[in-house]
């Protein structure tokens, strides 16, 4: 699966202020609806979560891997921003996918989004 993502500030600060958001134990997902006809997502790991750089692209890579790695969805159409909430390591991995599915499972469901 492609996955297309959100680059700019500006896009990041829009899915920010629509203010839908859905919570994890691993996760925190910002969602916003747009016209497109396909999902796309950025991921945000803070400093606050984990100081050294190598930790919060590790974490990156998982999440992307992850995403990559999800069966298609049929409902599209989201900018999706996931925000880490808390560290997680190799160890960690089957928890955080788990909590990855059924976070974007909501997103299937139309009264998520109104």
């Amino acid at each position: 699966m492609t996955l297309y993502k959100l680059r700019k500030t500006d896009e990041f600060s829009s899915v920010f202020t629509f203010r839908k958001r859905l919570y994890g134990e691993w996760l925190l997902v910002n969602i916003k609806p747009n016209q497109q006809e396909l999902n796309r997502y950025g991921l945000v790991v803070p400093k606050k979560i984990a100081k050294l750089a190598v930790k919060r692209n590790y974490m990156k890579r998982v999440l992307r891997e992850l995403l990559r790695n999800q069966p298609s969805s049929t409902t599209s159409g989201y900018d999706v921003v996931l925000q880490v909430r808390k560290t997680f390591q190799h160890a960690d991995f089957q928890a955080v996918q788990r909590d990855l599915s059924v976070l974007l499972n909501k997103l299937k469901k139309p009264s998520t989004v109104s």
